[in-house]
């Protein structure tokens, strides 16, 4: 990806060093997710397929 993304992890990620993370990036159009321990791997979900995600995620808490 040739884009220079600024990622952020969640807030819900756990604290010090631990390695399994989510993180999102804000690219010009898209929204970018890759876990933190496998940071090659980027989604880009279509913000159909993220309100979805978003939505079974908060179902699960």
């Amino acid at each position: 990806m040739s884009l220079n993304l600024h990622w952020q992890k969640s807030s819900f990620s756990g604290g010090g060093g631990a390695e399994d993370c989510l993180e999102i990036a804000a690219g010009p159009t898209t929204l970018h997710l890759r876990e933190s321990d496998h940071p090659t791997t980027i989604l880009t979900p279509t913000p159909t397929a993220l309100h979805a995600l978003i939505r079974r995620i908060a179902q699960e808490l």
